[in-house]
């Protein structure tokens, strides 16, 4: 497997999958905002049916993982995954 660059909005849309699939409603019912802090590095907050959840970094890579086996076909793990901050992209995955 290549080097490939994942956006923040796919970002979004594997955390929306991920946690569908834990709560069993469609995706377009999962709202995501990603954060980042210096102290405790990468999370995201997901809000379905009026309950929100925090997910840390393992969530996400966890996320990260599920999309590339279901959307891009590839063995999740076969693939070492690295969040990054960008100052113009925002958050973004690096899937090695």
């Amino acid at each position: 497997m290549g080097s490939l660059k994942l956006s923040e909005q796919e970002i979004i849309n594997s955390l929306c999958m991920y946690i569908a699939a834990k709560r069993q409603v469609s995706p377009e019912n999962v709202e995501i905002e990603l954060m980042y802090d210096d102290d405790y590095g990468f999370s995201a907050e997901s809000h379905v049916n009026g309950r929100s959840q925090i997910l840390i970094t393992a969530n996400m890579i966890e996320a990260l993982r599920f999309y590339i086996e279901h959307q891009l076909n590839m063995d999740p793990f076969a693939a070492a995954i690295e969040l990054e901050l960008d100052d113009d992209e925002g958050i973004i995955a690096y899937v090695r």
